[in-house]
């Protein structure tokens, strides 16, 4: 199995077209959100994590997402069993409550365990709007 995609959005919709097939339909990818109030301040984003699994594969994984402060050090982590269908994709909605000290970057490392790669998204904070 394989991470395709991590990002954080405000929005996911899954829809049906012929085929039949499914379109996903994420709204509001960001990398970046204006605080809503000054720091310190604790947000809890939407993070999406698409996962596809081989048609060889049993379709059981599990998924860890460490989020790291610009220092390295784990701010909060989140680590879930999955199963998906062999040959099918699935996703993952990944919501952790993410204390920001200062206007800053924190970082979501996401990865199948237990050797899957890391793939990394990040999300800034920036000064109210």
């Amino acid at each position: 199995m394989e991470i395709v995609a991590a990002l954080f959005a405000d929005n996911i919709n899954l829809r049906q077209v012929p085929g039949p097939s499914t379109r996903i339909d994420l709204t509001g990818i960001m990398f970046s959100m204006p605080a809503p109030s000054p720091p310190p301040v604790t947000i809890a984003p939407h993070l999406i994590v698409l996962i596809r699994c081989g048609s060889h594969e049993d379709g059981q994984g599990i998924l860890e997402v460490v989020f790291t402060d610009p220092a390295g050090a784990q701010v909060a982590r989140n680590v879930a069993p999955f199963t998906v269908e062999p040959g099918k994709f699935t996703y993952r909605l990944v919501r952790g409550e993410l204390e920001y000290a200062g206007y800053d970057t924190i970082e979501a490392r996401c990865r199948l365990l237990p050797e899957g790669s890391t793939i990394s998204v990040p999300l800034t904070l920036l000064p109210p709007a």
